[in-house]
């Protein structure tokens, strides 16, 4: 008989594998950390480098690394922080907001293509747990 922690720890693995299986649809060469950099000023608007490492998780030359090969591909571009000429805010570019859009297209058509091969009852089950995935991924 499978123990309740061997049950979780299959499902924590199950969930891992699909979040990498969608991530792994970019359509382009840009990094995990990338293109978590490009959302987070999608979704939060521009901030500091600073702002941005501390949102991301990692260091602050970490994140001058991948904001200068963002701002390299002409993704990000960076300005004088009106409120303090000392700072500077980094904001994503139409032509970043272009490979988000093509980025998120190619992830929900994989996973479009995916859910569709399963039966109505296992989309019908996967859509009952729906509220307590959303849940279990709330901060």
């Amino acid at each position: 008989m499978e123990s309740v922690a061997s049950r979780d720890e299959a499902l924590r693995i199950a969930i891992q594998k699909l979040a990498r299986r969608i991530r792994s649809n970019r359509g382009n060469e840009l990094g995990d950390s990338q293109l978590s950099v490009l959302f987070t000023l999608q979704r939060e608007g521009g901030m500091s480098p600073a702002e941005l490492a501390t949102r991301e998780q990692v260091t602050p030359p970490s994140m001058s690394r991948t904001i200068n090969a963002l701002d390299t591909r002409g993704l990000v571009t960076r300005s004088p922080d009106p409120g303090d000429a000392r700072r500077v805010i980094v904001s994503i570019t139409e032509t970043g907001q272009a490979l988000l859009r093509a980025t998120s297209e190619l992830r929900a058509s994989w996973f479009r293509d995916r859910f569709h091969e399963l039966s109505a009852a296992e989309q019908s089950l996967l859509h009952d747990v729906l509220p307590l995935l959303q849940r279990l991924g709330d901060e």
